[in-house]
């Protein structure tokens, strides 16, 4: 079950990438289209990216530690043959 998430989140992130940047081909960005949807969204946009930057510090603070515990314990278990 959890490759099936991995993969799901894999292709969304793929897909995502991909129409991202096409869309920025054609001079579109996150904040254009959702001006065109009207001000409510611009502001939710403007609350989830105040919230992705305040997050994303602490997200690679903590991910400094866990990371490489998680790396050590993948190889410790794969050189025990689990």
């Amino acid at each position: 079950m959890n490759k099936n998430i991995f993969s799901t989140l894999t292709k969304l992130a793929i897909g995502s990438l991909l129409l991202g940047l096409l869309l920025s081909a054609f001079s579109v960005s996150p904040r254009k289209l959702l001006e065109g949807l009207g001000g409510t969204a611009l502001e939710i946009f403007d609350i989830i990216a105040g919230m992705m930057e305040w997050a994303v510090q602490y997200i690679l603070i903590g991910a400094i530690v866990v990371v490489p515990i998680w790396l050590f314990l993948m190889a410790w278990r794969a050189f025990r043959g689990k």
